[in-house]
Formats: C-alpha cells, structure tokens, sequence
C-alpha cells in the first residue's frame, strides 16, 4: 500500500510495538503529528513543557520498562533541546530513538528558519544517526535506528526527517518488529581458566556495573555470590542488583561509596568486573585500582577494554550469556576469613540524628519504609543523588533510575514522568535538591496535565550543595556562586500549578507529608528543609586512593 512519510513513520512504530511517545510539536513535524492525531487509538502522545523533558521522559520510561524510549521534536531548538536527553541516555547505555524533523530537502544547508545539522551536532552521543534523504529509504532506515538502539550495549540512535519526506508519498511493507543481534561467548576454554581462579582465590571480589541491568544478568550475580560465598560491590548504575540487605552485599564503590566496599577491593586477590567501564568516579587513580589482584573484566564492548584499568582476562559478550555459563563452572565455596577480615574494614559514618531537625538519612529511611519494596525512585544529581544511593533500601535494579555518566542535573522530573507512565506504578517519587528542581520544576505541568502520581521530594539547603561541599573542602570555603539567594515558596509554586505542596523540618513533619500525599493520588511536592553544611560521605577526592578516604 502507499503511504506518506509520516504515516510510514507511525507505521514503523506499530511494528516495534511503541504504544508511548514523548515529543513537542512544532512546524517541520506538523505532518507527523497529523498522522499521530489519525492513529491516537494506538499510540499515545505525551507533550511535555520542554523538549529536554521529553527526551528524559523517554529515557525514564525505557530504563523502567525495558522498552525503547521514544522521543520526538522539531527542527531547530526542538532538536536542539534534546541533546542533554541524548547524552544522558548514550552515557548511561539507555535504548532510545530520537526523531527529528528538518527543514524541507530544498532548503538544508540554506541557514532556513529553525534549521540546524542535528545528525552532525549528535554524532558524539548517539549509537548512529541518520538524515532521510529519499522516502523510500524511510522505513528501513526506522528500522534501523531500533534495532541498533537495542543491539550490544544499548544506546540512542537519531533519525533526522525533513519536513518534504513526511508528506512524500511511496510504497510500504509491513515488516516483524526488530530484535537485538545477540553477543553470545562461547570461548569454553577461556571461561574454565577463569573459572579456575575465581575458584582458587582467597579474597575474591565481584564488583558490577549498570550493564548487569541491561543484560538482565543480575540473577547470576546473585547465584555466583551465594554458591561461591563472594563478596560484591557495585557502580551507582547497579543498585539494586543485590538487596541492601544481603550479607555478602558491600554497597557502593567509588568516590562516595563505602569504606568496606573501597578497601575490599584494594586488597582483594581477584576482582570479577561485569558490565562496568571503571569511570572516574569508581577507579578514582586507574593505575593504582585492585593492584594486588587478577582482574577479570566481562563487558559486551570491546572498546572498555583496557581503556581505564588493565584487566589480565577479559571475556567479551553478553553479561548473562557469559554469567550463566560461568556459574556453572563456579564451585560452592566459603571465605569465612576473608569475611572476617572484610567485616574489620567496616566503619559507621557518624550522622547527624535526635536533634529534632531533618537529616538526609532519615529522608530516605522514611521514603523507603512508606514506599515498600516496590518503591519506583529516581533522582536528580548532587548531594541527594549520593544520599539516595547510599541510604535507599534498594532491592529491585529497575526500580532506581538516576543520570550516572553524564551527572545531569534536570533529569529526574522527566525521567519520573516516563517511568510512571511506562510502569503504571500508583506511585513515583522524584528525589530532588533545590539546584536540580529549578533546572525542571516546569514538569510539573506536564505531571498534573496527565494526572500523574509523581511525588518531587526536595532536599532544600539553599545552596548548590555538591559544588558548596567541594569548595568546603578544596577552596578554602571561598563559596563562588554556589549559595544562590533564592526566595522561592514551593508550596506556592506547586499550587499555582495545580499540585499539592508541603514544607517540612523534622522528621515528623515529613512522615506525614509523604504519608498524605501518597494518598492523593496525583502530583505533589514536598520540601524539606535541611542543614546547609550537611556532607556526602565517606569521600576520596578525584585522583585518590582509600588511603586518602575522608571520613568528616
């Protein structure tokens, strides 16, 4: 049958089953949205108040669902606003397809009303990027963009359309929906040697990284650690993976990760990496990382290999596929001293509690007692990003979304929107501070437009506070621009845009904020008052190592 470009583009979703797009419209994407509005039956459109909070919104929605995130916008500063979306979602391996509309063939490359090169802008942060040049290469080209966005280590691909290809007309098959190309190891050689020196190690440590979620590899994490009796420790990008509460679960690695889980991984004999790429923040001096161990390194991308720390084997493919055949080679073990030795390096981090006022832990205690076990969290980035990986009681992967790569302060809001939309979930709650708020608090709009159950919990210090903490510590307390004089009311705000609002200070006022507004049943902001000279730790500063680990 024939079709025009825009209808082949819906056609295309369809096919890939994508029910939920995310987008704003505007003038070079007019012909999409008329075919939207004729298929609205079938796919719903969300508008959201900026095009950046669509592309967090379809980034949300992927990570929390599984799915491809799909986002859509115009030419100009419509595809422009999505490049932090873009990033984000490259950084963190996020599925996603981004689609553009351009000015009309004729006039590319002409400096035309609301034209830019976003394929050229893209190429850095996206898996691949394409401009349709004739309709015919339409809907293969679509299809393209979806099954390299979800093959190997999961990414976003952009699709650049304009605006005279959507009213084009030509001939259109239907085709299955795209699969993934399977990486799958068979290297049985490879694997029993490494087999053996998991099994013959004395201080063996798995240490794991968001990979592990995307390859749904987490369930032989947790059969190798119980069988083996290994210790694990995990990037921010794997909470979840294994419960807060499990024995042989350490926590946090990294610059604001654990003490435990820092000096077990500095005199560890044998390091298993899985699916992590040693950012700066976990492998803070590269060339100092585990150096009393072998290192094991599993990741799907070649390219991680040795970039940042030298392993001595590295197995290249799936995470479960490689997981799965590794366990069974794996004998059942125990490291009674080994764990004696690990339970030695355990510190408490003193906080601040029974004085009445409100503390960040005690946030997160009470969010996760309230929110039960299928608590849907995601974050902002700054200090409450830090307090809400160490102290939530994590115990499902899906279940804490976050910007880890990129750090991107603005994400949370949008990403909360499309995880509550994907997963239906009678609640979500967006953790926030006042820095990352002001960057998308016009969401909210967009959360009370569609009735959405998104609760925004702000931790309030009046201040950038991850930027104040650094300067604390590196500049001599000299706090440029990082104590902004903001007099917003966010009761007020919130109301003036439809949602509930709270202000708290105490742990009691808070308890019963939350507690109401998961009754509502719809959009809610909650403040919370805390110390500005409240610290994230334990910390290493960047280039350091656990000898540098600052405790106060």
């Amino acid at each position: 049958m024939k079709l025009n470009g825009s209808e082949i583009l819906v056609q295309v979703l369809l096919e890939n089953e994508v029910d939920t797009v995310f987008g704003y419209p505007g003038g070079a994407v007019l012909n999409i949205y008329d075919a939207l509005y004729k298929y609205q039956d079938k796919i719903k459109h969300y508008i959201t108040a900026h095009e950046q909070g669509a592309s967090h919104a379809a980034d949300g929605y992927a990570r929390a669902t599984g799915k491809t995130g799909v986002v859509l916008a115009t030419s100009g500063p419509g595809a422009t606003n999505l490049v932090t979306g873009i990033a984000t979602a490259y950084m963190d391996s996020v599925p996603m397809v981004a689609i553009t509309g351009n000015v009309g063939t004729p006039l590319i490359g002409r400096d035309s009303f609301q034209e830019v090169y976003i394929t050229g802008i893209t190429m850095p942060i996206t898996k691949h990027n394409f401009v349709v040049r004739d309709i015919k290469d339409l809907a293969d080209i679509l299809r393209k963009a979806f099954k390299i966005a979800i093959s190997g280590r999961p990414g976003p691909v952009l699709v650049d359309i304009p605006k005279d290809i959507t009213a084009a007309v030509t001939e259109y098959e239907p085709q299955p929906k795209q699969t993934a190309v399977k990486y799958n190891f068979d290297k049985v050689k490879n694997l029993e040697e490494v087999a053996e020196i998991i099994n013959n190690a004395k201080k063996p440590v798995i240490f794991f990284g968001g990979g592990v979620k995307n390859s749904c590899a987490g369930e032989y994490i947790k059969k190798i650690v119980t069988k083996a009796n290994i210790p694990a420790t995990h990037t921010m990008m794997a909470a979840g993976v294994l419960r807060y509460d499990m024995p042989e679960n350490l926590g946090l690695l990294g610059m604001h990760g654990s003490v435990v889980a820092n000096k077990t991984v500095n005199d560890a004999d044998v390091v298993l990496t899985v699916a992590s790429r040693f950012s700066d923040r976990v492998a803070l001096a590269p060339d100092k990382f585990a150096k009393k161990a072998t290192m094991i390194h599993i990741d799907i991308d070649m390219s991680e290999i040795d970039k940042n720390v030298k392993s001595d084997y590295h197995l290249i493919g799936d995470a479960e596929d490689i997981l799965s055949k590794l366990e069974v080679l794996i004998k059942e073990n125990r490291h009674d001293d080994w764990f004696e030795t690990i339970n030695s390096y355990r510190r408490d981090i003193p906080y601040s509690t029974g004085d009445g006022k409100l503390h960040p832990k005690q946030v997160m205690d009470i969010i996760s007692e309230l929110a039960g076990e299928d608590g849907l969290y995601v974050t902002d980035v700054g200090q409450h990003q830090m307090w809400a990986a160490q102290y939530l009681h994590h115990v499902k992967a899906e279940n804490f979304l976050t910007s880890g790569g990129l750090g991107t302060m603005g994400y949370g809001y949008g990403a909360a929107i499309g995880a509550q939309i994907g997963t239906g979930r009678s609640h979500v709650f967006h953790i926030t501070g006042d820095g990352s708020f002001h960057m998308n608090m016009n969401e909210a709009c967009t959360a009370v437009s569609y009735g959405l159950p998104v609760i925004s919990i702000c931790l309030n210090n009046r201040a950038l506070g991850m930027v104040r903490q650094w300067q604390t510590v590196f500049y001599g307390k000299r706090y440029s621009s990082s104590e902004p004089d903001r007099k917003t009311d966010y009761v007020k705000v919130a109301e003036g845009f439809g949602a509930k609002g709270y202000s708290c200070g105490t742990p009691e006022e808070f308890r019963a904020a939350l507690e109401d507004a998961m009754k509502s049943g719809g959009p809610a902001w909650i403040e919370c008052n805390i110390d500005r000279e409240e610290r994230v730790l334990p910390m290493i500063p960047g280039g350091g190592t656990v000898d540098d680990i600052m405790y106060e």
